[in-house]
């Protein structure tokens, strides 16, 4: 995918070099729960090493939602930092980014995993589930 259209003039967008970069960085420093006070170099590193990313542009071009994808491809993937700006909410976007995202991927079969606070119903949507009892975290330090 280069890039879809979704109703209201909004599109998809794949192309890593339309990513609004300062914009990705404002809303996860600024207001997501899982990134705040995240260094800009933290964020352009991780964007970086990133397998996909995906943008969600309103009709006048804006980046109002993004999200990537940290794998190696073959055997699973991690879905990060997702979100759709408030203003952009309520029609469906965050689900067809996330679709997106995973289904959209030229690895869609690998094993996929994600961490949210607050947006399961939406990841349901898009096929995932409860944790098994194999997955552990180890915590950031610091």
């Amino acid at each position: 995918m280069t890039q879809r259209d979704l109703p209201e003039g909004y599109t998809l967008d794949d192309d890593v070099s339309r990513i609004d970069v300062d914009a990705v960085h404002r809303f996860i420093s600024t207001e997501s729960y899982w990134g705040l006070g995240r260094a800009r170099s933290v964020t352009e590193l991780a964007l970086a090493g990133s397998a996909r990313m995906v943008g969600l542009y309103a009709p006048d071009g804006a980046l109002v939602g993004f999200g990537r994808v940290i794998s190696d491809t073959q055997t699973f993937a991690w879905l990060a930092d997702v979100y759709v700006l408030e203003a952009h909410r309520g029609a469906g976007r965050g689900t067809a980014l996330a679709r997106e995202l995973v289904d959209g991927s030229d690895f869609p079969q690998v094993r996929w995993i994600l961490a949210t606070r607050d947006a399961h119903d939406l990841y349901r949507k898009v096929g995932f589930g409860a944790p098994s009892d194999k997955i552990m975290e180890r915590p950031t330090s610091g």
